[in-house]
């Protein structure tokens, strides 16, 4: 499973012309998943997504998690993670998860951070997405959960 997370103080995801997803101060997540995933790897994920500390204290310090300032998540599907560019200039994606088990990770992802008590908000998998957001700091970390 990999992320990129990217610190926010605003953003949305809309379908067509309709925003389906909106936050505040917090995180957008864009997620993919691979076949070979696990429960494992998905516990790994949310919690470094969840307890992850870029946000700063009264000393200007990245010590803070998205709990400590009250942010929220915004959630977004993106097979596009697992592009293998080694060959030419169209890249694979065979890496990527079939679309049911990647949805299903995907949706687990999202009721597993709400069940945290984490306002969550998310895009449509599967959907031409458009996504909209102003990255504070800017931070932007990417995680591999099958590199630990």
């Amino acid at each position: 499973m990999r992320a990129v997370i990217q610190k926010v103080s605003e953003a949305s995801v809309s379908v067509g012309e309709k925003v389906i997803g909106k936050i505040g101060t917090g995180f957008l997540v864009l997620l993919g998943v691979e076949d070979s995933d696990t429960e494992e790897d998905l516990s790994y994920m949310i919690k470094k997504v969840t307890q992850m500390r870029v946000f700063e204290d009264e000393n200007d310090k990245m010590n803070l998690s998205l709990r400590d300032v009250g942010g929220a998540l915004l959630i977004v599907s993106q097979f596009t993670l697992f592009a293998n560019t080694k060959k030419g200039n169209r890249p694979s994606f065979t890496a990527a998860g079939a679309p049911d088990f990647s949805n299903k990770m995907y949706l687990r992802f999202i009721d597993q951070c709400r069940s945290l008590g984490f306002q969550t908000e998310h895009g449509e998998f599967g959907a031409h997405m458009k996504v909209a957001l102003v990255n504070d700091g800017p931070v932007t970390i990417m995680l591999d959960s099958k590199q630990r």
